[in-house]
């Protein structure tokens, strides 16, 4: 409902709640490709300019959008499918990728709230080997290129007192990778999104901001090296839950709904700080781990992935 405020971290989403008469601004390109036989519609988002970037209310940059219905489902053949064009998407889009990079990979989020605990889930599966590499050097893995890839889980200032961006930035000065990849749990505007839409952008994730708890900026301006963000919206607010159904209800009816628009929104005040998930949620949340693991294991071409190793 364009009356209601809209709560997304996807570019996607706020392209399609822009109004008719900015959804032509100059400085926004949108490209679609959709794969009939699979249903995985990619799209891809480029704001280039100031104008684009007030008008989407993100930074400029490029936002790319891989969308599963599917991608929960206990289908091991389609998760690799999805997780073989993800792969193919970072390596269009990490600065570097045909050197050696030394990657530092950071999973976001709180492990002891589900839906919330998508980044750790897919460090804890990564495969990391700059330990190896800086006691062994490349004979460890006996190939000629090897990407250099650790993991941090740096956890939430609940618990650690520290921002997420002071701790990331206090090891990238110490370990100085060449790009990080953040991975972190997102909001979505639409339910059908849940758990099966994965965004990848370079312009870096400013934790919380989707459901409206703002925390420092991980970006390449904070660190001082690229910033890769994967996220999965695993929420959205109630209120738009309540107020999506509502007016379908009055369409149904025969009634405009724009007409109680106003009222509508301001009744539903308290529900902006309700988030909802599914109920599989914790199902979820492993299978697209696994999905995000497996893709960037790929990607650094660090061997067999997480999905072969699901029981």
């Amino acid at each position: 409902m364009s009356s209601l405020r809209v709560r997304t971290d996807l570019a996607l989403e706020v392209r399609e709640n822009m109004e008719e008469n900015a959804r032509e601004c100059r400085g926004v390109s949108v490209e679609e490709d959709y794969r009939e036989e699979s249903e995985l519609r990619i799209t891809k988002v480029v704001i280039e300019t100031m104008n684009g970037s007030k008008a989407m209310g993100k930074p400029i940059g490029t936002y790319i959008t891989l969308e599963a219905p599917a991608m929960v489902l206990p289908d091991e053949d389609y998760h690799q499918e999805i997780s073989t064009e993800l792969a193919r998407q970072l390596r269009l889009i990490i600065p570097g990728i045909e050197k050696e990079l030394s990657v530092m990979v950071v999973g976001l989020g709180n492990r002891d709230v589900t839906a919330d605990s998508l980044g750790p889930n897919v460090v804890d599966n990564l495969v990391i080997t700059r330990h190896m590499m800086k006691e062994y050097g490349k004979a460890a893995f006996d190939k000629k290129r090897v990407h250099m890839v650790s993991g941090l889980v740096p956890g939430v200032m609940a618990k650690t007192g520290m921002e997420s961006q002071e701790i990331i930035k206090g090891v990238v000065e110490k370990t100085n990778p060449d790009v990080v990849v953040v991975v972190d749990a997102l909001a979505a505007r639409s339910t059908r999104r849940l758990n099966r839409t994965i965004q990848i952008t370079n312009t870096g994730i400013h934790p919380g901001s989707g459901v409206g708890n703002h925390r420092g900026a991980i970006t390449q301006e904070a660190l001082g090296v690229p910033v890769i963000a994967i996220g999965v919206p695993t929420v959205v607010d109630a209120a738009t839950i309540v107020g999506d159904a509502f007016e379908k209800m009055m369409r149904q009816a025969g009634e405009e709904p724009l007409d109680i628009k106003d009222e509508l929104s301001s009744g539903l005040g308290e529900l902006y700080n309700m988030y909802v998930t599914g109920k599989d949620v914790d199902y979820e949340i492993r299978q697209i781990s696994h999905i995000i693991c497996d893709a960037l294991n790929s990607t650094f071409e660090l061997g067999e992935g997480s999905l072969s190793r699901m029981g």
